[in-house]
């Protein structure tokens, strides 16, 4: 077996009802392909403060490699480091415990 031969990569990914549109609430083929194309990002969220009620998130996300459209219509290179294109924090309330 050769460096990286079986590796499996799985994104679970929010598809918005504004993204459906055919009977039955379908999300169309052209939709799925495009997330085959372009950059390759990967994205991370860490907690970084927890309050009795509430958690602060820190999330990044940074592209791993570039599409090339110079080698081919779908070809891309892996990058060296990756490059982080969006920082954000964000902070979610925890509900009650009942009782």
């Amino acid at each position: 077996m050769t460096a990286g031969e079986g590796l499996t990569v799985t994104q679970r990914r929010y598809v918005s009802a504004a993204d459906a549109h055919y009977g039955g609430n379908l999300v169309d083929g052209a939709y799925v392909l495009a997330l085959f194309g372009g950059d390759v990002i990967e994205t991370t969220a860490t907690v970084v403060r927890v309050g009795r009620r509430s958690r602060e998130l820190a999330f990044e996300a940074r592209v791993v490699c570039r599409a090339n459209p110079e080698r081919g219509p779908s070809a891309s290179d892996a990058l060296d480091a990756p490059i982080t294109v969006v920082t954000a924090r964000g902070t979610v309330v925890v509900p009650a415990p009942a009782g």
